[in-house]
């Protein structure tokens, strides 16, 4: 009876409830704007709420977080620009079902599963939290480099037909990803000299001149004095039959969203990621092929990264450890107000653990209400005229990675990524490879070699992938995936079909 008492101070306290909701609402709004990140946002109210309430100030920084990682996917739908991280996997089948009509129904999907995965990742944080944070704490850096190889096995899906080109696009991405000082030894890599270099390159910049940058200039080439509310389509409110149909398949990514979301530095991006690549290997019949317009290709990585935020609150409230930037700050914020983040910090305050547990699930359902409520609003961005909407894109990409890290630099970086991207649309070459090789290239460099370091040599590092259960599964998981898409593999599946 007490724990539902304090589940419920949230929504019976009319201050609480108001500060989740205009979290929520903010979050969304910041999300939405390529460039400014949900950690940008918590980390101010950090600094402008420390001398509020505990609860009043971990209420509304929880809204902020829910509502920032969800308001990514509007931009990332709309003009195939992430809003944050997380949303790069939106785009690969969003923006495509924008291009042919389907604007809001691609914002209603991804609204409704969002918040199916942000309330799976809420229910397994207080029903399961322990278990979790148990099955996470025995992740080691082998399990951590399966996980990265897994998502480089997307080079194929996403290079629509053409993986010569995605794979040596993936292949530079890994390079650029690894600028900078090396993590483990301290030494410089690709900097030539550069100072500058030596922070290596935002991935945050390389998205927005690769997805913002480069999509204007190429829609520059065919600029017309018309908006585009010619291509939207009269769509319905899907059905329950037709949501039912994905109920499955976004339960399944958001369990392994809130897996993902609890290993230390992981984060939401590799989630979704994951999430689609799960999608696109379980989906039997997909309306459209991956990368055109699925419609499971933006319910996935939306339900899983939205689920990863409760798996990243896990660490947090049970070990005292973040799991990504965003809970490290939530981790500053309990030691302002006292409290010792740790395995004691349930027992001791149990309160705030439900208190939190009770806003992170209002602030869910405000998510919803309020992300089907402006998805109107959000659709007239794309019955903008070029001439006008290309503009105001452009300066918002600008300020966005300046005001990264206010540095000049990361400008030129985003120009450079842009015309880079640009190039590699005009030539055909897919540009999702290579932001994913700039994402995953850094985790399999360090979980590769901390793995191989901390072995007595190779035949002592191979052995470790089947002497653990968790690397086992892991394992046999990537070679399956690996082997499932050779064409000797296609071949007999369709030889033992027609048997």
């Amino acid at each position: 009876m007490e724990v539902l008492q304090d589940f419920l101070i949230p929504f019976l306290d009319i201050r609480l409830l108001l500060l989740v909701a205009a979290g929520t609402f903010a979050g969304i709004i910041i999300g939405a704007i390529p460039g400014l990140s949900v950690t940008m946002g918590v980390a101010l109210l950090l600094s402008l709420t420390y001398s509020w309430e505990m609860y009043d100030s971990l209420a509304l920084m929880l809204g902020v977080y829910f509502g920032g990682v969800f308001g990514g996917s509007r931009a990332a739908i709309l003009i195939n620009m992430p809003g944050a991280p997380s949303s790069v996997a939106t785009t690969f089948d969003g923006y495509p079902m924008a291009q042919k009509g389907e604007a809001k129904l691609a914002l209603t999907l991804t609204t409704i599963f969002s918040f199916v995965g942000g309330m799976v990742g809420v229910l397994i944080l207080a029903t399961a939290a322990p278990l979790v944070s148990k099955i996470a704490i025995h992740f080691a850096q082998r399990d951590y480099l399966l996980l990265a190889l897994l998502g480089l096995l997307l080079v194929g899906s996403l290079s629509k037909g053409a993986t010569g080109k995605g794979i040596f696009a993936a292949g530079a991405g890994i390079i650029i990803g690894l600028v900078g000082m090396d993590t483990i030894g301290g030494g410089s890599r690709f900097t030539f000299g550069s100072f500058q270099l030596m922070n290596g390159v935002n991935f945050v910049v390389a998205i927005l001149g690769l997805f913002g940058m480069s999509e204007i200039l190429y829609q520059m080439k065919n600029l017309s004095a018309e908006g585009k509310a010619s291509i939207l389509k009269k769509t319905a409110f899907p059905t329950m039959a037709f949501l039912l149909k994905f109920l499955p398949l976004s339960l399944r990514v958001s369990v392994l969203g809130v897996l993902i979301g609890a290993l230390p530095g992981a984060g939401g991006e590799i989630a979704a990621l994951l999430g689609y690549d799960h999608a696109k290997q379980t989906v039997k019949n997909p309306n459209r092929p991956f990368g055109e317009g699925a419609h499971a290709g933006v319910i996935a990585p939306e339900a899983a990264n939205n689920a990863a935020i409760g798996g990243a609150l896990i660490p947090l409230l049970t070990l005292g450890i973040p799991g990504d930037a965003v809970t490290a700050i939530f981790i500053g914020a309990l030691f302002i107000h006292g409290l010792q983040p740790g395995p004691l910090l349930m027992e001791q305050s149990g309160d705030l653990f439900w208190m939190m547990v009770g806003s992170a699930t209002l602030a869910n359902i405000f998510l919803l209400i309020f992300g089907l409520a402006v998805v109107t609003i959000f659709i007239r961005i794309i019955t903008v005229p070029n001439q006008i909407l290309l503009p105001i894109i452009a300066v918002i990409t600008v300020i966005g990675s300046y005001a990264l890290n206010n540095n000049i630099t990361d400008v030129y970086w985003m120009l450079g990524f842009g015309f880079i991207g640009f190039f590699m649309k005009v030539y055909k070459f897919p540009v999702a490879p290579l932001v994913l090789g700039i994402i995953l290239g850094p985790l399999v460099d360090t979980s590769f070699r901390r793995a191989y370091m901390g072995s007595d040599g190779g035949f002592d590092f191979l052995l470790g992938f089947v002497n653990a259960p968790i690397t086992l599964i892991l394992t046999i998981v990537f070679v399956f995936t690996l082997v499932s898409q050779t064409s000797m593999f296609q071949q007999l599946k369709a030889k033992f079909k027609k048997a």
